[in-house]
């Protein structure tokens, strides 16, 4: 992590515990049986049990897999909601908070992608790995807690429908035969 990471780090903490699953139970809450909030929430336990096994590994070689594996599921998902989720925000008068989730998701995959750069078992990598996860938490915290479920609440039945439809095709488009 760069010292501007840290320096930003400081200044601008994540979330408390507290605050995220309060954000979590607002989205499940609004959420419905197999629509887009729904896989979306399903998605985000899903990267943050992959931060989890990233870390877990103890050889070069098994942090690289799951590394892959988080890589091939942040990108799954995040292209799955800039195609199908964010034009909706766009749509809903929440151009900004659009603007700022693709950002944010572009960030990421950059970061991602240097992470391959650094020694797996070094504590360079595990630092450049928890600043990413801190990101997407605070992300996911961001769309949980008022984004999406705003979106959800005030869309029409027909646009959620469609939001549903092409977040689904894209995240399977994108996965493929991954689990």
């Amino acid at each position: 992590m760069s010292i501007i990471d840290k320096a930003i780090a400081a200044i601008t903490p994540l979330e408390s515990d507290e605050a995220r699953a309060k954000a979590r139970a607002k989205a499940e809450k609004v959420a419905q049986p197999g629509d887009w909030l729904s896989q979306i929430l399903t998605h985000h336990q899903k990267i943050e049990a992959q931060f989890a096994a990233v870390k877990a590994t103890n050889d070069p070689a098994s942090r690289r897999a799951e590394q892959q594996r988080l890589g091939l599921l942040l990108t799954a998902h995040s292209l799955a909601e800039e195609a199908a989720v964010y034009p909706a925000l766009a749509a809903d008068n929440q151009v900004g908070h659009a603007e700022l989730a693709y950002q944010e998701q572009s960030a990421a995959k950059m970061e991602m992608g240097l992470l391959e750069r650094v020694d797996p078992m070094s504590q360079d990598y595990i630092d450049k790995l928890e600043h990413i996860e801190g990101a997407v938490a605070h992300h996911i915290y961001s769309e949980e807690g008022t984004w999406f479920t705003k979106l959800a609440e005030s869309a029409s039945p027909e646009d959620l429908a469609l939001v549903t439809a092409r977040y689904s095709e894209e995240f399977a488009r994108y996965m493929g035969n991954h689990p």
